[in-house]
């Protein structure tokens, strides 16, 4: 016995199914059989002369019968046979697939409960996707692959060859292009049906609420506090979901905040859980603390499901759920989460970055570049250079600097000169910048200067690393 897909508007004349087995040897002795059996049907896909009607388009397997041999398409027993209505219902807009989307999104089209309804709500959809590093990967490429209409990319950061190892979006021909014009270029080339939508900008609590009112979808994939309690406010303001994923070292997490469930409920959010951010450098970000390459596939795939999940309404979403999944011990952990009575009301977004204990303007610190650091050590000036990475990052490649982690820093200010210019780096200068402030603030240094690039430019750009004349 053949199958037929029986689409949404026609599944109330066949008690809701959305399968239905029929006999026949032809694709018409398979309509007739349908027919046969709920003739309520009759009307919606025969003419009174009998002839099927032309509003519907009929597949077998993956190929439009009017390619093969029409309604006389012989089929058998494994045949699927789907129904396709010229006008798609069942979804917000209006939405109609060519041959090759069809073809494309077939695999989904013939799930039991996902459908062509399922598909349509996908092509209709809206996602946001704030960021476009290593969650951010493997979530746009699922995205486009999975045929959602319209992706929104926010990332203000260029390709980088340290991004490599786990950014699978990216490639070497990329490095120093904008990442959201090389996410761009890699998902159309991907998916040529969908509309790519970059926002080369930084998120801001100025511009974060107009952005999300354009989407019905939030992906969160940052690497920081300030903007991962901005993310979540503003889909909060904006009403819209927001699917939170997270990864460090060797561990990620996934959950879904401020989801309505279908009977209205909207399930908690970020704040909920965390009402507060850290001290700044509790926790280091995964520049600072490093991350499995693989890690960001495995959560950022499982954040593009719920995503999938929320917009076709299939399955349950993690709302009120916290997975944890440890890649070392493959564990993993799903751990119920409310909505706490004394978590503030957001009414409007606030200053992130002082809110976080970052100040929202950071003063200028002193800097230098690595041409100016060999010149500088050329000249046999007298200087001390601090290396703020960690050490099995020293121990591949560095200028024989004083190695202090950056977590340590303030720990061990006492062994940094006061007497002279002290340079202070890590792999590109995030990292080094942190701890200049520290150190400012903590102990009022004034001759501190961080180097522009950090070991990265060293390499790149001079030859210290094969002199190794450098004395600390």
């Amino acid at each position: 016995m053949a199958t037929i897909v029986i689409p949404t508007p026609l599944r109330i004349f066949v008690n809701g199914q959305s399968r239905v087995a029929v006999n026949g040897s032809t694709v018409r002795e398979s309509i007739d059989d349908l027919v046969k059996n709920f003739p309520d049907l009759r009307k919606n896909l025969l003419e009174e002369s009998g002839q099927i009607r032309g509003y519907i388009n009929i597949f077998a397997g993956d190929q439009d019968i009017r390619n093969l041999e029409k309604e006389h398409t012989p089929v058998e027993g494994h045949t699927v046979i789907s129904l396709i209505p010229a006008i798609a219902g069942g979804s917000p807009d209006t939405v109609s697939f060519s041959k090759e989307e069809y073809d494309r999104y077939n695999r989904h089209i013939i799930i039991p409960g996902f459908g062509i309804e399922g598909q349509q709500k996908l092509k209709a959809a809206k996602v946001l996707v704030i960021g476009a590093g290593g969650l951010g990967s493997p979530s746009l490429l699922y995205l486009a692959a999975a045929g959602v209409g319209t992706i929104g990319i926010v990332d203000f950061d260029k390709v980088d060859d340290s991004n490599l190892q786990r950014q699978v979006l990216f490639g070497v021909e990329d490095i120093g292009t904008l990442k959201v014009e090389a996410a761009k270029k890699r998902l159309e080339s991907l998916n040529p049906h969908i509309n790519i939508i970059t926002h080369n900008l930084q998120l801001t609590s100025g511009n974060a609420l107009e952005l999300f009112r354009q989407y019905d979808v939030v992906a969160d994939g940052t690497d920081n506090f300030p903007t991962r309690y901005l993310v979540n406010d503003a889909s909060v303001l904006a009403g819209i979901p927001n699917v939170y994923a997270s990864i460090f070292q060797f561990e990620g997490q996934v959950s879904v905040f401020n989801y309505k469930d279908k009977a209205g409920n909207i399930g908690p959010n970020y704040r909920d859980l965390y009402p507060s951010p850290p001290d700044p450098g509790l926790i280091p970000n995964c520049a600072e603390g490093g991350v499995l390459g693989v890690l960001p596939g495995i959560i950022g795939t499982l954040q593009t499901n719920e995503v999938i999940k929320i917009i076709t309404g299939i399955g349950e979403p993690l709302s009120g759920r916290f997975f944890v999944f440890d890649a070392l011990s493959f564990e993993t952990r799903v751990l119920n989460i409310t909505k706490q009575k004394g978590t503030p009301e957001i009414k409007g977004l606030i200053d992130y970055e002082q809110f976080c204990g970052v100040p929202a303007a950071e003063r200028k610190i002193k800097e230098i570049s690595a041409s100016e650091l060999e010149q500088w050590i050329n000249a046999g000036e007298d200087i001390q250079v601090i290396d703020v990475r960690e050490p099995n990052e020293y121990e591949q490649v560095n200028i024989d600097a004083l190695l202090i982690p950056l977590a340590t820093v303030k720990d061990r200010a006492n062994e940094i000169a006061r007497d002279k210019r002290v340079v202070v780096h890590c792999k590109m200068g995030g990292r080094s910048a942190k701890a200049i402030r520290q150190l400012e603030d903590a102990f009022g240094f004034e001759n501190l200067y961080n180097l522009k690039g950090g070991i990265t430019a060293i390499e790149r750009e001079t030859n210290l690393l094969t002199e190794r004349t450098l004395k600390v």
